[in-house]
């Protein structure tokens, strides 16, 4: 036994495990590495929320947020104005076309990719809005279920629920009367005038 013992604790030490400590060396601990994750994660999204705490007041932040927001607008109206130019001065405007046309392909794929990067940006913000009040909504529903399942309950069983509460069924005497058109005196004396 104490041959066997003393093999034991060679290979794996006294209280330890020797050979998860030397696949340690050689391989990352799962466990550990996911934790490591989860904790640069963290502190990230926290970097990144702290940016939006607190509001943008001075002078120089609204300049910049007024800036971000003229390129769309900028370009939609330099349009219509290209347009509103080739109307009205058509020999201005095949000159100024001219021009651009000497413009090199290379700067045509940067304002490409500028304008790309632009309106990609934006977009993705809009879809991320759209699904978070997606989410928001989806969160609300059963609460509103269960609102609804109350108001239900409180309605009167005088009234009817739903639109055919008033069905006949299978009741052909009950059918009948249903069916059986009422006395109509405006009717009746039109009828007499149309016959006469």
């Amino acid at each position: 036994m104490g041959l066997i013992d003393g093999l034991f604790a060679l290979v794996f030490g006294r209280g330890r495990n020797a050979v998860r400590e030397t696949v340690g060396i050689f391989r990352e601990n799962a466990e550990a590495g996911a934790a490591r994750d989860v904790a640069l994660q963290a502190q990230a999204m926290t970097q990144l929320g702290a940016e939006f705490v607190t509001p943008r007041q001075g002078f120089f932040d609204r300049l910049i947020d007024g800036i971000n927001r003229l390129p769309r607008p900028a370009m939609a109206l330099g349009t219509l104005g290209l347009f509103a130019a080739a109307m009205a001065d058509p020999v201005w405007f095949a000159a100024r076309m001219q021009g651009i046309a000497l413009v090199p392909e290379p700067l045509w794929w940067l304002l490409g990719v500028i304008v790309s990067f632009y309106f990609g940006a934006r977009h993705q913000l809009k879809k991320q809005n759209f699904e978070l009040e997606v989410a928001r909504t989806a969160a609300i529903a059963p609460e509103a279920v269960r609102q609804v399942g109350i108001l239900e309950a409180l309605r009167g069983s005088d009234q009817p629920e739903r639109p055919g509460a008033a069905d006949t069924g299978p009741d052909a005497a009950a059918t009948a009367v249903a069916t059986e058109p009422e006395a109509n005196p405006a009717l009746e004396a039109w009828r007499a005038l149309r016959s006469a």
